[in-house]
């Protein structure tokens, strides 16, 4: 897979824009705030339906425009799909394929598999478990697209119940009845533990079969020095089983068990979206205890992880560098040069050309404010 071609219509810097890519190293040069990573946040955002910089979509429209295009299109197996997407904020996004509207914004996820690592990425090991959820639930869509709709519909029920619950709490507070606003919370029990279970027993093989693949890739960026490991931590429990009945059931339970806890504070206490991925270098976890360039190299070995975990399934993803090489020392570098040299196509964003191993040789575009230009 590569991307072909790709337009930005009121993106960001962008009042128009278009590209031409190949297949191989392509590196993007420009001072900061050029807008070098504006052109990888959207592929990165057609890949995932969100911006790994922020958490809203307003940001991503230009200035004084109401909307912003972000058109690319894709080569799979000798076939090419268009991909055409408009952020509207404040109103639902709209998404074409193949020039053709599809339903939802959600259909158009699978079309470009994408893994990019930028200096946001610390934030997966220092952050909170929302970004390593994000981490996960992300290449779980992309390894299989049907699991956005699981997440859609476990998000829809943790705020149905949420609301539920946080009604329930105010009416106990002002002496109102409380039983009369719970009646439907059996219910939305039923439902957190269907869709509850479908995405963690989803999360659990992820986890499972990405940590020998971060393993190798710590080991390959950080020359050996710490074995590195991921595991899954449940809310739950350490030892869960691996069948989704057996989820629900344990979900169900752990509701049953956690009901007085969360009316008196109003909020689901019980779900995925409780639950974290542990990091671990050695015996010690990555939090807490790593220094920045072990945090630095776990934070890389997770994207490494993932991309190559996409090309064992038989996809080949699109990879992309934003601003990594700055960040690494010269050992680093050529570690990390050698590791994605074979990438079917790499994006490398830089504002110091010298900072890019010359191994990484490609075609190179000069990024100036609302411009880009191949030079070479």
């Amino acid at each position: 897979m590569h991307v072909r071609r790709v337009e930005l219509t009121d993106f960001r810097s962008y009042e128009r824009v278009a590209v031409d890519l190949e297949p191989g190293v392509s590196v993007f040069v420009g001072q900061n705030g050029m807008g070098k990573t504006n052109l990888i946040e959207a592929l990165g955002y057609v890949a995932t339906l969100d911006s790994h910089r922020v958490a809203m979509d307003a940001p991503l429209v230009r200035s004084g425009a109401k909307s912003a295009v972000v058109r690319c299109a894709l080569v799979h197996d000798g076939r090419e799909l268009l991909v055409e997407l408009e952020i509207v904020p404040g109103r639902a996004n709209r998404a074409r394929l193949n020039r053709s509207p599809v339903r939802r914004p959600r259909d158009v996820l699978g079309a470009l598999r994408m893994v990019l690592f930028a200096p946001e990425d610390l934030e997966l090991v220092r952050g909170d478990p929302s970004e390593r959820r994000r981490y996960l639930d992300d290449l779980l869509v992309a390894r299989q697209p049907r699991y956005a709709g699981v997440r859609a519909d476990y998000d829809r029920v943790i705020k149905q119940r949420n609301a539920l619950l946080r009604s329930a709490y105010l009416n106990r507070k002002v002496g109102g009845t409380r039983g009369q606003d719970l009646s439907t919370l059996e219910v939305w029990d039923q439902h957190l533990a269907r869709h509850g279970a479908e995405l963690l027993a989803g999360r659990l093989e992820l986890a499972a079969a990405l940590g020998p693949h971060l393993t190798k890739a710590y080991d390959a960026v950080a020359a050996g020095r710490t074995a590195a490991a991921i595991a899954y931590a449940s809310r739950l429990g350490d030892a869960l089983p691996s069948d989704r009945p057996a989820l629900e059931a344990a979900i169900l339970a752990k509701l049953a068990e956690r009901r007085v806890a969360e009316i008196e504070r109003g909020t689901t206490l019980v779900g995925p979206h409780r639950d974290d991925l542990a990091l671990s270098l050695g015996d010690l976890p990555v939090k807490g205890y790593a220094s920045h360039g072990e945090s630095w190299s776990f934070a890389l070995a997770l994207r490494l992880a993932a991309y190559d975990l996409l090309r064992s399934d038989g996809i080949e993803p699109v990879l992309a560098l934003d601003d990594v090489f700055a960040e690494l020392d010269t050992a680093r570098r050529e570690r990390l040069a050698a590791l994605v040299s074979d990438a079917g196509q790499l994006l490398v964003t830089c504002a110091v050309p010298e900072d890019v191993p010359a191994s990484l040789h490609g075609a190179r575009y000069d990024v100036t404010t609302g411009s880009v230009i191949r030079v070479s």
